[in-house]
Order: C-alpha cells, then sequence, then structure tokens
C-alpha cells in the first residue's frame, strides 16, 4: 500500500463526511465539496476501481444538488415565495446560528422566513402556511441532497476497498 494512496484516501473520508454535512448545516461546504473531493481522490489513486466509484459518487452527487434545487424551486414558485423572504431567512438564520448554537439556524431561518413572509403578506395565517410549506419543501430537497450525498460517500467506500 502506497502512503500517498493511504493519506489521500484518508484525507478525502475526512472530507466527504464534513461535505454530506454541509448537505444539511449549508455553511459548510456541501455537495460541491463531494464533487471536488472524489475527482482529486480518483486522480491521485488514478486505479480503474478508484475512478469508476470516483465518477459514480460525482454523479450522484450531482443528481442530489440538482434535484434538490429542481424540486425546492418549483414547490416555492407553485407556492408563490419570491427569494427575498428566502433570503431573508437564510440571513436570521446566519445570525441565529451565533447566538443559538446547533439549532439557531434552523430557528433563524424559520423565523426570518416568517417574518419576510408576514411583511409581505400582511396576513399572519397566510404568512405561516406559506412559511412552512417553504420549510417543508427545503426540508425534503436537503433530505434527497443528503441521501444522494451519503450513496456517493458509500461508492468511495466500495471503490477505496477495492483499489486497496
Amino acid at each position: 500500500m502506497d502512503t500517498l494512496e493511504a493519506v489521500t484516501t484518508g484525507v478525502a473520508g475526512a472530507l466527504l463526511i464534513v461535505g454530506v454535512l454541509g448537505t444539511i448545516i449549508p455553511i459548510l461546504p456541501g455537495s460541491v465539496l463531494i464533487i471536488g473531493t472524489l475527482l482529486v481522490w480518483a486522480w491521485v489513486l488514478g486505479s480503474t476501481a478508484a475512478w469508476t466509484a470516483g465518477l459514480i459518487g460525482v454523479a450522484l452527487a450531482v443528481v442530489g444538488m440538482s434535484a434538490s434545487a429542481v424540486l425546492t424551486g418549483r414547490k416555492l414558485r407553485r407556492e408563490q415565495i419570491p427569494r427575498g423572504p428566502v433570503l431573508a431567512g437564510v440571513a436570521v438564520g446566519v445570525v441565529g446560528m451565533f447566538l443559538v448554537p446547533v439549532v439557531g439556524l434552523f430557528l433563524g431561518f424559520a423565523l426570518g422566513l416568517l417574518l419576510a413572509e408576514y411583511a409581505r403578506r400582511r396576513d399572519l395565517a397566510a404568512a405561516w402556511r406559506s412559511s412552512v410549506e417553504a420549510m417543508k419543501s427545503m426540508g425534503f430537497g436537503m433530505l434527497l441532497e443528503c441521501t444522494c450525498a451519503s450513496l456517493a460517500v458509500f461508492a468511495f467506500v466500495v471503490g477505496a476497498v477495492l483499489h486497496f
């Protein structure tokens, strides 16, 4: 076993874990980190097993990232929620992340989205309904992207086992 290959595989594994977490915690890099890591790992190892696993993992990460964006965007358009309230939710979520460890990002996003929707609609019940629908669609998108990212990591593990 080559030391460079072993170290590269270990570092790649750690980066892939960060990538999977990044599909759930938006502050961390997610699918893009997974794609880059798999391509560099396959290039350094250079074996057929590494390239096959790496390209399968890249395809899975791209599918997850694309499906998440398309499905979430479609749902937000159907519910007639513009980008402004979503961006407001993200901004308040980032602040919440620093104020309330662990759950502040999610609480801040929900609060920011609800407040922005209320300011836009001037109807608390309508703002609540649209905010809940937006959070459900974004949660489903995150779950889908996380699933595909996890499958990409599984492809990496299989490729690493076959390579070594």
